[in-house]
């Protein structure tokens, strides 16, 4: 059974999370999601997050195709996916944020899962950056 790992903000959930969420399901047997916490969205984005974490979590734990959601981790943004062990990790097209030393960092951790790129779905209109301007 290959685990499969998705992780993001999802602040204001549009279809084009829904997408990359169906198809990182569609990579493997068993979606788990880690929601990035506030304070995380604080620090990467420079503002609050339209929607509190456990507002994030719930929404996303909700969605049939995810199997666990989990907060992330606020001291070691990579412990949670040691722990969880995920066969397969999947990006986001416009994921940069923990990014640039993930293989490096996993491979320190000893785990060598596969790293795939979901591709975008309509970035034009389904953006979050672009629907919260709205």
């Amino acid at each position: 059974m290959k685990k499969v790992l998705a992780f993001g903000t999802f602040d204001i959930f549009h279809p084009g999370h829904e997408f990359y969420l169906q198809q990182a399901k569609n990579v493997g047997d068993e979606l788990l999601v880690i929601i990035a916490r506030d304070t995380t969205v604080r620090m990467l984005k420079g503002t609050d997050p339209y929607n509190d974490q456990m507002t994030r979590l719930k929404k996303i734990h909700a969605l049939p195709y995810v199997d666990q959601a989990y907060l992330g981790s606020e001291a070691d943004k990579y412990a949670l996916i040691e722990q969880l062990k995920p066969d397969i990790i999947c990006l986001g097209y416009d994921q940069t944020h923990f990014i640039d030393d993930l293989e490096k960092e996993l491979e320190d951790r000893g785990l060598n899962p596969e790293i795939i790129r979901i591709d975008s779905h309509k970035p034009h209109v389904f953006k979050s950056s672009k629907l919260r301007k709205k």
